[in-house]
């Protein structure tokens, strides 16, 4: 036997009426959802590339801390072949941007021939294709005029 007297069974949900500010953010939210979804795809591609950012610069630091025999002399002939670049380069901005790449460059080649080997064949199969690339679309011009 009970001691107490049982309640009544009739409890009814009564959802309150929404506000207009709950109204308004609602709204708000099912507006930006796509633009809140683009940028979770995006943090997930930049957290994925700081990740692969650290390891390239740990990986330079711990080469920094134990280089090669001849690393640090070879580094400072390409760093003033870059800076002669610089004091040749008087005159226009173009000047300014070819000659201390060249000379860095040219002298980068004569220590690491290898590399400068497959850099070079890369950036020639690109440059082929860029060149393609726009021989189609001056042909297509041509031919539409």
């Amino acid at each position: 036997l009970s001691l107490y007297s049982s309640p009544a069974c009739e409890t009814k949900y009564v959802e309150n009426p929404q506000t207009q500010l709950e109204e308004g953010v609602s709204r708000l939210r099912q507006i930006m959802e796509p633009y809140t979804a683009w940028c979770q795809v995006q943090r997930f591609y930049v957290t994925s590339e700081s990740a692969l950012c650290s390891d390239f610069f740990s990986e330079g630091f711990d080469f920094l801390q134990n280089p090669p025999a001849g690393f640090y002399p070879r580094l400072g002939v390409i760093g003033f072949a870059g800076i002669v670049g610089l004091f040749l380069a008087r005159g226009s901005k173009i000047k300014k941007l070819v000659y201390p790449a060249g000379l860095m460059g040219i002298s980068a080649s004569m220590y690491y021939p290898q590399q400068t080997i497959s850099v070079a064949k890369v950036a020639g199969t690109h440059l082929y294709d860029w060149s393609l690339q726009g021989y189609i679309a001056v042909e297509s011009l041509w031919k539409d005029n």
